[in-house]
């Protein structure tokens, strides 16, 4: 039986998500409101710009003042899709203490006051949903908070960014190098004019963020995650990786400890092997690898931005969030009882590639090798190339510490038959 009284939504931001949302709860109305079992309405939409024309949203909806909006106290739930810090905190717990819940986008403020907020909504007895804050289109956090809530993650591996996945897709694919491919994700719209956030892996570490404090039940703060951007990899770097039998790709990892007492959180550029379900992941789309005791590997696949997928992951929170407002209850909150430490990256253990500008003499190898060993790093497999007296060391470890690499590196710099350190990659995905 259907109830006749509409849900009312507030919508903050009405650019490509919020635009998107505020079509399909119009064009969708009547299957919105058979799946929910009351109407939805849309009761008002705060913006900057008032006079822009907005297709299919009656003006008389749309307003530039977010915080009477939000007060207005017969909102039922509030859609944030604005991004930043503030004003949208300000606007979020405004919405929970003037009875109304929260779907939100906003990967940035999850990961940096995620508990705050959660602590807010309990205080009020009201939802905060954020699906859209992680990989769009791909249900991803309703499957770690409810599908997996019996079982135990251990590892989540993943390409979180579209703009990084088409840039080095594009590198791999072409022999492209990194601006060469930047600017062709510029123009085709994958790229921002200013790409920062992306390519130095800001936008991966709020996810990762996110993603580690559901998948371990620990509260894991954006600086928490160890971040390294892809701005400095290379075509040589990716023919480096063909040669192992590898690509490179910008991830997101989240892991647990092999003792359980501490989980870790990071996003840097690794190589991964062709053989990886990750290393067939093409253009933008993004791809998260969950592997967990019981039900062992997951992968879950699909567009990470966009208007469309974005909005479709923001409706279906607005549709779970409006069935918990009609039955009077919430739904899972934050989940941090584990309250594990979140361990440095220098305690991270993990393969290293690293290449070595060096002397072409007899003994270098042997310096090289003897440099490992003191720091306690073993050597998997040594390439040697060079002429002219100039040569190219490349070197493969078994698992090491990034503290002990790091050591490694440092003295490697000290040898006198060691030009330079071309580069240094991690290898993940085994």
């Amino acid at each position: 039986m259907m109830r006749t009284r509409a849900l009312k939504v507030a919508l903050l931001g009405c650019g490509v998500v919020g635009s998107e949302v505020a079509r399909i709860m119009t064009t969708h109305a009547a299957d919105l409101a058979a799946r929910i079992g009351a109407p939805v309405e849309l009761a008002g939409v705060a913006v900057r710009r008032p006079d822009k024309v907005r297709e299919g949203i009656d003006p008389a909806l749309v307003t530039t003042d977010a915080t009477a909006l939000v007060k207005r106290g017969d909102i039922d739930v509030v859609v944030e899709v604005i991004g930043g810090i503030e004003p949208a905190r300000t606007l979020i717990t405004t919405a929970f203490a003037h009875g109304a819940s929260v779907v939100s986008a906003n990967k940035a403020l999850i990961a940096q006051d995620g508990a705050a907020l959660h602590a807010a909504a309990d205080e009020h007895g009201r939802d905060l949903y954020y699906e859209a804050a992680v990989a769009g289109a791909i249900p991803l956090i309703r499957p770690l908070r409810e599908s997996l809530a019996g079982d135990k993650v251990n590892r989540v591996l993943g390409i979180v960014n579209g703009t990084t996945n088409f840039i080095l897709d594009a590198m791999d694919s072409t022999g492209a190098g990194y601006q060469e491919a930047l600017d062709e994700a510029t123009a085709l719209g994958y790229a921002e004019a200013d790409p920062t956030a992306d390519v130095e892996g800001f936008d991966a570490a709020a996810k990762a963020a996110i993603l580690a404090g559901i998948a371990f039940h620990t509260r894991v703060r954006l600086d928490d995650v160890y971040r390294e951007g892809m701005t400095e990899v290379t075509a040589a770097d990716f023919a480096s990786a063909k040669e192992m039998g590898c690509t490179i790709k910008l991830l997101a990892i989240c892991e647990r400890a092999a003792d359980g007492g501490s989980v870790t959180a990071r996003v840097h550029p690794a190589m991964i092997p062709l053989s990886h379900p990750l290393a067939n992941v093409r253009e933008a789309y993004n791809a998260v690898f969950v592997e967990s005791e019981a039900a062992g590997q997951l992968m879950f696949y699909g567009p990470g931005a966009g208007g469309s997928p974005t909005a479709s992951a923001v409706l279906g929170d607005l549709v779970a969030v409006c069935r918990n407002r009609i039955g009077g209850a919430t739904g899972p909150g934050e989940s941090a009882y584990a309250a594990l430490p979140v361990s440095p990256m220098g305690d991270v253990v993990t393969r290293y590639h690293i290449s070595l500008d060096v002397a072409d003499k007899p003994g270098v190898l042997a310096q090289v090798a003897t440099v490992f060993a003191e720091h306690g790093v073993s050597i998997d497999t040594v390439r040697q190339s060079g002429k002219d007296g100039e040569a190219s060391l490349v070197v493969v470890t078994h698992r090491a510490s990034d503290a002990a690499l790091g050591g490694t590196v440092e003295a490697l710099r000290k040898l006198d038959t060691v030009r330079g350190v071309a580069s240094i990659m991690r290898v993940e995905g085994e």
